[in-house]
C-alpha cells in the first residue's frame, strides 16, 4: 500500500500550490512524459546504406582527346583476361579501359572476340603512345612496343582514326582515377593520379 500513501501525499502537496503554478507544472509533465514516450516508442533511423559498388559491367564516361568514350573499366584478372569476348555490337564511343597494376609491355590477342578492334596503349599518366588493330578471333598476340605502358582502350576498329586521335592524345586521368574508386580500388595502388 505504500503506492496510496504516495498518491495521497501528492494531492495533498498539490492543493498547497496555487492554480497557475500548478496547471503549468501538470502542463510540463505531461509535455516531458509525452516526449519522453515518444522518443522511446519511435524506431532507431537507419544508417545511410554505402553507395553500392560499380562492376566491369558499368560504364564510365572518360574523355580521350576531346572525344568522351563510354568505357567500361577492367582491374582484377578475369575482367582483364575476358575483356571484350563475344561481344557483337559496341556502340560508337563505346569501349572497355584496361588498368594495370603497373607498367610493362602489354599484350592482347582476340580470342573469342568477333568484333574487329583497335587498341590503344597508354603510359601510367594517361599518354597514348601506341595503337594497333585487332583482328576477329585472331589469336596472334599483339604487344607494345614499349615497356612502360600501364592503360590500354579497346575501341571499334576505325575509331582512333576516325576521331584522329593518335600518340600524344591524353585521357582524362581525373575522371579514370573516380571511376577506379566507384569500383572500390584505391588509385594509389597504381601509382595512377589526375594530371
Amino acid at each position: 500500500m505504500p503506492a496510496q500513501k504516495t498518491t495521497a501525499n501528492a494531492m495533498l502537496h498539490a492543493t498547497q500550490i496555487p492554480g497557475r503554478r500548478l496547471c503549468a507544472m501538470l502542463a510540463l509533465a505531461v509535455l516531458a512524459s509525452g516526449l519522453a514516450s515518444c522518443g522511446d516508442s519511435r524506431p532507431p533511423v537507419p544508417a545511410a546504406p554505402a553507395p553500392a559498388l560499380r562492376t566491369v559491367a558499368d560504364h564510365f564516361d572518360i574523355a580521350l582527346g576531346g572525344r568522351v568514350l563510354h568505357l567500361q573499366v577492367a582491374v582484377l584478372q578475369p575482367e582483364l583476361e575476358r575483356g571484350l569476348m563475344e561481344r557483337r555490337k559496341l556502340a560508337a564511343d563505346e569501349g572497355m579501359i584496361f588498368i594495370f597494376s603497373n607498367p610493362h609491355t602489354l599484350t592482347f590477342w582476340m580470342h573469342d572476340t568477333p568484333t574487329p578492334l583497335d587498341i590503344g596503349f597508354f603510359t601510367a599518366g594517361g599518354v597514348l603512345a601506341e595503337i594497333y588493330p585487332l583482328l576477329p578471333f585472331d589469336e596472334r598476340v599483339v604487344a607494345s612496343r614499349r615497356a612502360d605502358l600501364q592503360i590500354a582502350v579497346e575501341m571499334r576498329s576505325g575509331w582512333y582514326g576516325d576521331n584522329r586521335i593518335g600518340p600524344g592524345a591524353a585521357l582524362d586521368m581525373a575522371a579514370v582515377v573516380s571511376a577506379l574508386k566507384a569500383r572500390g580500388f584505391d588509385p594509389g595502388k597504381y601509382g595512377l593520379a589526375p594530371r
